[in-house]
Parts: structure tokens; sequence; C-alpha cells
């Protein structure tokens, strides 16, 4: 009797817990709008900078 009692207890804890399922979350929620910045900026390609990033062996030997 002991043993049914605890697992009525424990059934009872899980069906709190996880007796339902969460609410909905609505599309306009989960979606989330940003202005473009215009190209060209701080982030732009450099070509004549760009070689200082390379990692090339031969480069760094000197070849």
């Amino acid at each position: 009797m002991g043993m049914e009692l605890s697992t009525d207890t424990a059934a009872a804890a899980r069906h709190a817990r996880f007796g339902k399922l969460p609410e909905r979350i609505r599309l306009e929620d989960t979606v989330e709008g940003a202005k473009a910045t215009p190209s060209g900026g701080a982030n732009a390609y450099d070509p004549e900078g760009s070689w200082k990033f390379s990692s090339c062996l031969a480069l760094d030997l000197g070849l």
C-alpha cells in the first residue's frame, strides 16, 4: 500500500509538471525585422589590405 501511494504521488507530480503542452507561440513573435546597412562601410572588402590577413607559409618564408 505504501509503494502504491508513493507512485501515485510521483505520477501526480509528473502530471503537474508535464501534464499540458506549452502555449503556442505566434509567428509574429518569432520573426524580427531589422534594416539592412548599406554596403561600403567599415566592413567593406579592401583588396590592397587583404594580404595582411592571409596565412601562407610561402609568404611567411619570403618565397
